[in-house]
């Protein structure tokens, strides 16, 4: 295992992260012993101490305008600038507005906001309050996928105690300001990670993405005025709160701004969350992370989750923000880091992404539903071992009909491992075809495959 040089240990901004470790973090006592709800008391009342008045409270119109001053870019993947987001609510327009926190995690790889939720859930319902305050909004939800009981189990008891404390409610903190929050538990569909479909979900409808325009921000939740945000989106809103705009843009590049937590998996030693300021390369994080696995060297990469194009070796500098990761051909996601060596197939691990995709598809449209179901077939005969060079030509066709003509981006996002994988290792696809390399899948996996 590598010790990380002193000059790439400084990448290290643990700023969401910097609770994690402390006992019983996610107790509103702790939380509020660690500046806890101190920025909501400084927009609420002007004072972070709640006592005496300092300064006058923060009016929501600059409040909107600190975030877009920090550059904050949402977390959840696409990094749409927050403060825009928030701009779009039209206000005075007599409709009740709604803030909904996307925390319905469940791409593959992708593991960043669940671990935020169970050890420092009250900078999230935080930072809802203060969200909510700055968009008009007197209800907010946070929906969280299913499966995660635990993190769940967490976030309402961050929610019952901020209740107790006052930060929830009627006349939050004495200011005026009301706020019910609600954590709703989605039933554990991919496709709910959409913005649109979780709020059909959140309405008590089928999951399913809906037609744009118009957009959730004048016609979201219940035809209302919405935002949705990520986890760390939202999270973040305290500490920029707190420190300033100026502070948040002194972490990262000019164009995207603050830390990122770095959600690192694979063939590296010491896998796990790495908060450090965006801009930084692949290169330093593995050294972060204590090198690669012995025996190992790195062949590819995912920059941001299973639905981001690979990338391989030659991009080990590559910075991690949005605009260096889009310049090498990929997308920055949701910073899910998945490392692989050479000794891993990108064949099979594409085909293992597939299998989820069309597992995962919602079958509102036809290119999604039939073209990852006719994918993982065309992937199974090859890894079978009776694969044609016609089949490369299929997937790229395929793809070619699924990408930009899908309702939702999940389906465009699905077509992401298997171009960029056939533009960097179409031998390893030829090796299959050819018989060079051994059969992966046995002919029992051929049973409609053809």
């Amino acid at each position: 295992m590598t010790q990380p040089r002193p000059e790439t240990l400084q990448k290290l901004t643990p700023v969401l992260t910097k609770r994690w470790l402390s006992p019983d973090a996610w107790k509103i006592d702790v939380y509020q012993q660690l500046d806890g709800y101190a920025a909501l008391r400084k927009v609420l009342t002007g004072a972070p101490d709640g006592r005496g008045r300092d300064a006058d409270p923060v009016h929501p119109d600059d409040l909107i305008k600190l975030i877009k001053d920090s550059g904050l870019r949402g977390r959840g993947g696409a990094g749409f600038p927050t403060g825009l987001k928030w701009g779009f609510i039209p206000q005075g327009d007599g409709k009740p507005h709604y803030l909904v926190v996307n925390a319905d995690e469940g791409e593959p790889g992708t593991c960043k906001d669940l671990p935020l939720m169970m050890y420092d859930p009250h900078s999230l319902v935080e930072g809802v309050i203060i969200a909510s305050y700055a968009i008009r909004a007197s209800r907010a939800f946070i929906y969280i996928r299913g499966e995660a009981v635990h993190a769940a189990r967490r976030l309402r008891n961050a929610v019952d105690e901020a209740y107790r404390a006052g930060y929830l409610g009627k006349d939050i903190l004495g200011s005026g300001f009301d706020l019910d929050l609600v954590v709703h538990s989605g039933a554990g569909a991919y496709i709910c990670g959409e913005e649109t479909a979780l709020l059909d979900s959140l309405e008590g409808f089928r999951g399913q993405p809906r037609l744009r325009p118009p957009f959730p921000a004048t016609h979201g939740l219940y035809a209302c005025p919405t935002v949705v945000n990520n986890v760390g989106t939202i999270s973040s809103v305290p500490y920029i709160v707190l420190g300033g705009a100026a502070w948040w843009k002194s972490m990262g590049t000019e164009k995207s701004s603050g830390p990122m937590i770095y959600s690192l998996s694979g063939r590296i030693a010491n896998p796990g969350q790495y908060e450090c300021s965006m801009g930084i390369t692949l290169r330093e994080l593995i050294e972060l992370a204590g090198g690669m696995q012995p025996g190992h060297e790195l062949r590819f990469w995912t920059p941001g989750g299973s639905s981001t194009p690979l990338l391989t070796a030659e991009h080990l500098d590559v910075p991690l923000d949005f605009e260096g990761v889009a310049g090498a051909g990929s997308i920055l996601g949701t910073t899910a880091t998945q490392i692989f060596s050479d000794q891993d197939c990108p064949v099979y691990a594409t085909y293992r992404w597939l299998e989820f995709y069309h597992h995962e598809s919602c079958g509102k449209c036809t290119p999604c539903r039939e073209g990852n179901y006719w994918m993982v077939r065309v992937f199974r005969r090859i890894l079978a071992g009776q694969g044609t060079h016609e089949d490369l030509d299929t997937l790229l066709d395929t793809c070619d009909n699924i990408l930009g003509r899908s309702f939702c981006g999940l389906g465009d996002g699905a077509t992401s491992s298997v171009t960029s994988s056939l533009k960097y290792f179409k031998q390893d696809y030829l090796d299959y075809i050819e018989g060079r390399t051994a059969p992966k899948l046995s002919e029992k996996a051929l049973v409609g495959a053809h």
